[in-house]
């Protein structure tokens, strides 16, 4: 891949002027092989595998920031989906010793998060899988860079809602043993989970990868922002086009340094993930984009169509810029994480119900958002259950990320800092749908599954 001298001084601009990084370079490392019947030298092994290869990333990752000048700025690791490597150390106990070795292992190495303590239940539940979400509280509340999933439905399985009704009283008591809640926001539940997803809480390394892997999901939200603030008068299309060639350049410089980093490694290149990640800082929002095409707040009448053009016009432009797009692709859509989105919230523009519907066209779904400590487990399950849907019915990823915090109700602001960022308590719907969630088995594939 040839990289013009032009490409490389607009890179420079991207960064230097409008927040341009690469947001994550994350390993992911298969662990089927340090399988041990002894689990002291099963968890010395999975030790010994991650803090290996994770100090590798740490530094060779540092080596290109100086090289390029393009910062980098989380260092990451996902493993196997953890109920696959602990079908015969099936006690909750063990699930505990070795979340905490993994979270020495990240830490040692100088890792911000690792992904993958979760499963894939879409059709069922195995005694190990069960097992890993009982403990799930205990984990996300003793470990510091452990991060969750459940994989619970796909358009060919359809939706497991045993599975999710499981999620909802894990979430509260995962919510009362950890501070604030935050236990909560290091757990994500998938329908159609990417095996190749660079992005925490969700990152596993799917079973289809091989040993090793390197992924790469790069950003810039305020690259695009500042071009769609220099075409104020443009119309939709002419706008769209601004918007893929801007993500081209992303995408182009976010290979650049994905495949010489995977290079020096010597490591597989995987994928580019191009979805347009918020963080805190002010000019790094998804929601300020869709404010600058010309909406007064996100949430307003018209945002669901900003969102789609949005959307559209990043994958495009990734497509045209790289034969590795990969992940999620697209754009989040995150509350804490998203100074603009917050202040929506705060505004009254943005509501709970609002903000499922631009996930219809988003590429990941309900993220980040606080609710009610006292919201029944059964209303955390529906709220799960109609995000899902939509992914199972639309064949899309889709997820929910919900953090239910004792003792605040609607209104309230949950300060996590760094970047989890500040969490809005949303109104949820007072009416119940625990009857329906109680009726349980399994939502059935869409007849779009029915492609053979």
């Amino acid at each position: 891949m040839t990289i013009t001298v032009e490409e490389v001084f607009e890179t420079a601009r991207m960064t230097l002027y409008h927040n341009f990084d690469i947001r994550t370079t994350t390993l992911g490392i298969n662990l089927k092989d340090c399988i041990d019947s002894d689990f002291e030298k099963f968890k010395e092994k999975v030790y010994a595998k991650i803090a290996r290869n994770a100090r590798s990333l740490v530094a060779e990752a540092a080596k290109l920031e100086s090289k390029y000048g393009i910062p980098i700025v989380n260092k990451r690791v996902s493993v196997t989906p953890v109920s696959l490597i602990m079908e015969t150390h099936c006690a909750p106990d063990k699930f505990l010793q070795m979340a905490q070795s993994i979270d020495r292992a990240a830490a040692d190495a100088g890792i911000s998060f690792i992904g993958g303590f979760g499963a894939l239940v879409q059709k069922g539940l195995t005694r190990s899988d069960a097992m890993l979400i009982e403990s799930l509280p205990e984990v996300l509340a003793k470990t510091e860079r452990v991060c969750a999933f459940l994989n619970v439905g796909s358009n060919i399985a359809g939706l497991n809602i045993d599975a999710v009704n499981l999620i909802g009283p894990m979430l509260k008591k995962t919510a009362r043993e950890s501070l604030n809640a935050i236990g909560c926001a290091k757990f994500v539940v998938f329908v159609n989970a990417p095996e190749d997803n660079p992005f925490m809480a969700g990152a596993f390394h799917g079973v289809g990868e091989s040993d090793l892997t390197l992924n790469v999901g790069i950003s810039g939200p305020g690259v695009v922002r500042s071009v769609v603030a220099e075409n104020r008068d443009c119309d939709f299309t002419a706008l769209s086009e601004v918007l893929k060639k801007t993500t081209f350049k992303i995408t182009r410089a976010g290979e650049l340094v994905g495949r010489e980093l995977a290079r020096n490694m010597d490591v597989p290149f995987g994928v580019v993930d191009i979805s347009l990640a918020s963080t805190t800082a002010e000019g790094d929002s998804v929601a300020r984009i869709v404010e600058s095409f010309g909406i007064e707040k996100i949430g307003g009448h018209g945002s669901t169509c900003a969102i789609a053009l949005l959307m559209d016009a990043v994958k495009k432009g990734g497509a045209m810029a790289s034969g590795n797009i990969g992940g999620l692709s697209g754009t989040f859509i995150p509350i804490s994480e998203d100074s603009g989105m917050i202040a929506a919230v705060q505004a009254g523009a943005l509501g709970l119900d609002k903000l499922e519907s631009l996930t219809s066209v988003c590429s990941v779904g309900l993220d980040m958002f606080g609710i009610p400590g006292d919201t029944p487990a059964e209303t955390i399950n529906a709220i799960i259950a109609d995000e899902l849907a939509i992914g199972v019915i639309n064949n899309k990823t889709t997820a929910v990320r919900v953090i239910p915090v004792p003792g605040r109700v609607a209104g309230d602001l949950v300060r996590y800092g760094g970047l989890l960022g500040d969490v809005p308590i949303m109104k949820v719907n007072p009416f119940s749908a625990r009857d329906f969630m109680r009726r349980g088995g399994r939502f059935p594939a869409p007849v779009t599954s029915l492609r053979n």
